[in-house]
């Protein structure tokens, strides 16, 4: 594959296009597919057909407001419909080039699709994820190309450095910096990674990536094999994911066909293929050291670092260990510079960040907002409010590693520095809001729950003090706690905090945690019901 060979691809997808008045996208991701988006997208091709309309339907990916499911596009006028059934397929055939069906219709001037600022999203809506001529006619594989023949691996390096992105699997490490870690590793061989196992709840931006854009993942993964000197490597997905696996499946294909994976890539001497690994749905092998584990065949369990895998991890060889939505910056960042993308943000998280946006919010969806902005604008502009004319309580933010974050604070921006400041951290994206029926002693149980059944038991402070943590909880929820109870439970925090193996360990009491730093009176209270019905007994 030469320039001329991505250049014909995306002359002929152009050509192709133009021969059509209309461009009809529906969403074909699994929240919209599960409102039956399939079935919408079988209807308008069958009324477009009929009417004998010059328009192309085709399946894309997540448009973003997924509680509004199914989605349609209209192009070139930017329509777009929301809830649309196969019975509203005629109507919407029958309406292009006039009035939008009114009924039908999705306001795209709202906040929610204005003040997005879309990178990893780029493509998302836009294209068929399931073609990979389409990726190329969007510039795909362009960054690619010029870095093979253009620049030296270290040149690659230094542009992501210069950019300053950070990890967006939740511990916000320099990824320009781990990329030369692992760079100037010896090893004889060495390894790529994409930790495509998300697992908190609420979350789902890896898997709109993979679902939507998968050859912006697979890009950003042969990148990095040639700038770090690795002809290997794998994405660790899990099987619960299967449209995901599916189209990941469908893009390595494409790629290998085109020589754009594979052997001596674009005409070079650099060649990397990319595999795929089912994660069992194991919580923990989100932690870099046990998702090696479970690659190699071995239970998934962390191990003490150092050394870290960037020196020592896949087969004893240094590997390099970035998620979904770092992978997917890694184009963009090279198309169109490293000053580009470092103007956007903070002056030390820059870029853009992908949030799923859940629980008491009108607007439930996938978002992308630059880092910076405030919380307030997330859940008040972006999100739309708190539907029933309820209060605003918390926001959960970084999963069940993360914190929750009371009123005070929504003035606050959205970067890694202010989250750690007040007790919570970026995570991976997941953005639950509560409002004010939510007992937040019910939220510290429920996801030291969790924390607790997806412990995988190596370690004590884990495996024992989140069990004695759930017991505490358990008591206080049910009006059965103490005071010394309370105590006792800040005592565990502490130990499970700091002595724990690994990042499921040490962040499982952060729920607990912020929880009781800002939501006291509510553990109070509990106490308090309880001294009440215990004197109503004496009584």
């Amino acid at each position: 594959m030469m320039i001329e060979d991505l250049h014909k691809i995306t002359d002929a997808e152009r050509a192709e296009a133009q021969k059509y008045e209309h461009h009809i996208h529906v969403c074909m991701e699994t929240a919209c597919i599960a409102s039956k988006s399939d079935q919408v997208k079988e209807a308008l091709t069958e009324a477009a057909e009929r009417a004998g309309k010059p328009c192309r339907v085709k399946g894309v990916g997540c448009m973003g407001l997924c509680a509004a499911g199914p989605l349609v596009k209209v192009e070139p006028d930017g329509t777009m419909y929301q809830g649309v059934t196969p019975g509203d397929a005629d109507e919407i055939v029958q309406k292009l080039g006039d009035s939008p069906v009114s009924r039908l219709e999705c306001d795209t001037k709202v906040p929610f699709f204005q003040r997005q600022v879309k990178i990893v999203l780029e493509n998302s809506g836009m294209i068929d994820p399931e073609r990979i001529e389409d990726y190329i006619a969007n510039d795909g594989y362009l960054a690619l190309y010029t870095a093979l023949t253009t620049m030296t691996p270290s040149e690659v390096i230094a542009q992501v450095a210069k950019s300053g992105l950070r990890g967006r699997g939740g511990a916000g490490f320099s990824t320009g910096l781990k990329w030369t870690t692992v760079a100037k590793s010896p090893g004889e061989r060495k390894f790529v990674i994409c930790n495509a196992d998300e697992g908190d709840p609420g979350a789902f931006m890896d898997r709109s990536v993979l679902e939507g854009d998968p050859h912006a993942v697979l890009e950003g993964m042969a990148l990095a094999g040639y700038a770090v000197g690795a002809s290997q490597g794998y994405i660790y997905v899990r099987a619960e994911y299967p449209l995901a696996v599916e189209r990941l499946k469908i893009a390595i294909r494409q790629a290998k066909r085109l020589g754009l994976l594979g052997e001596n890539i674009c005409g070079t001497t650099f060649s990397f293929n990319v595999d795929i690994r089912l994660g069992a749905g194991a919580f923990v092998c989100g932690e870099e050291t046990a998702l090696i584990a479970s690659i190699e065949g071995r239970m998934g369990q962390p191990r003490p670092r150092p050394p870290y895998p960037a020196e020592r991890g896949l087969w004893g060889y240094p590997t390099l260990i970035n998620n979904v939505e770092s992978y997917a910056n890694i184009a963009p960042i090279m198309r169109k510079g490293a000053d580009w993308y470092s103007a956007i943000g903070t002056e030390k998280s820059k870029g853009t960040k992908v949030f799923a946006l859940t629980g008491c919010i009108v607007n439930t969806g996938l978002i992308e907002v630059p880092m910076g902005i405030t919380l307030r604008e997330i859940v008040f502009e972006i999100g739309g409010g708190i539907p029933d004319g309820k209060k605003f309580k918390a926001v959960q933010t970084g999963g069940p590693s993360g914190g929750c974050i009371p009123e005070e604070y929504l003035d606050m921006p959205v970067d890694f520095e202010s989250l750690l400041q007040i007790g919570s951290f970026m995570g991976s994206g997941g953005m639950i809001v509560m409002d004010e029926t939510s007992n937040m002693v019910d939220v510290a149980k429920y996801f030291m729950e969790f924390c607790m059944t997806e412990s995988c038991g190596k370690c004590v402070p884990c495996r024992v003090g989140t069990a004695q943590m759930y017991d505490l909880l358990d008591k206080l929820t049910k009006n059965e706690a103490t005071m010394d109870d309370l105590q006792l439970l800040e005592r565990l925090c502490d130990v499970v905090k700091y002595t724990s193996l690994c990042g499921l360990g040490q962040g499982a009491p952060n729920p607990v945690l912020s929880t009781l730093r800002y939501f006291r009176h509510e553990y109070l209270a509990r106490i308090q019901e309880a001294n009440h019905e215990a004197a109503f007994l004496t009584d």
